[in-house]
């Protein structure tokens, strides 16, 4: 059984047609690229997935379930999470305290349990504030800990919204374009990070990604995308060999340079 399933996905803005009918298959433990010049439909296929944005047409599975219509807050409840294109943090609040927000949804204290901080309302704050640590370790920002994240440099924020959405516990991490705006050291370190989800945790990763660098060196399958429509899917090998690709996207960016 696929892990996730995009079976004709199509969405439209009054006569716009931004994602036009989008097969594609993401399988469990992969790290899985979606790729295409600017307003190719990337981030909107991103936020059908995550139902952000409701579908027009098609049908979306997720570890068995349709999730067409799953409401947008319903799906860290089902194990998916992910990053923006645009930072999305809380800029003065401490590192540690952005990645707690994250662990909110898992939380299932009753309203008085949590007013007295008694029983399992203090248990689950522990646990919180352990998992916290654990994902701070994990990403290498433990001197940041306690820092407004409005202070620290742009690839540091990013990581620290990459440490929220881990503290969800995803089964899937959707990440939107995480290296743009960083430094060559900063993406190879995202890269690294990444790689370990896949490898220590044994996490699906599905990246939409500007910087091909990172895609063909730790992609298991790459999708591109070009006006709304898939063009080519693939290995990394495969796509970037693909004529059709080299037109519309890998060649266009060479030409420009």
């Amino acid at each position: 059984m696929s892990f996730l399933k995009l079976d004709g996905v199509t969405k439209t803005f009054g006569g716009l047609t931004a994602v036009n009918a989008v097969d594609l298959t993401v399988e469990k433990g992969q790290i899985y690229s979606l790729i295409g010049p600017n307003g190719a439909g990337k981030t909107t296929l991103f936020n059908l997935i995550s139902s952000i944005f409701p579908v027009s047409a098609g049908r979306i599975t997720f570890d068995g379930q349709d999730i067409t219509r799953t409401p947008t807050h319903a799906m860290a409840g089902l194990g998916m999470a992910r990053t923006f294109q645009n930072l999305a943090v809380f800029k003065h609040e401490t590192v540690v305290n952005n990645i707690l927000v994250g662990l909110h949804s898992s939380l299932r204290t009753d309203l008085f349990s949590a007013a007295i901080f008694w029983g399992r309302a203090r248990r689950e704050e522990i646990r919180a504030r352990e998992r916290a640590e654990e994902i701070i370790e994990f990403l290498e920002i433990e001197d940041l800990r306690d820092l407004p994240v409005g202070t620290l440099s742009y690839g540091q924020q990013k990581r620290v919204e990459l440490g929220r959405a881990l503290a969800v516990d995803p089964k899937l991490l959707l990440l939107d374009e995480m290296v743009s705006g960083m430094n060559q050291e900063e993406r190879e370190e995202i890269g690294r990070f990444v790689l370990d989800l896949k490898e220590e945790l044994g996490m699906t990763v599905f990246m939409v990604e500007h910087d091909m660098g990172i895609v063909m060196d730790i992609s298991d399958r790459v999708c591109v995308m070009h006006h709304g429509s898939k063009i080519a899917e693939g290995t990394p090998a495969e796509v970037s060999a693909d004529p059709v690709v080299i037109e519309a996207y890998l060649g266009s960016r060479s030409r420009a340079a």
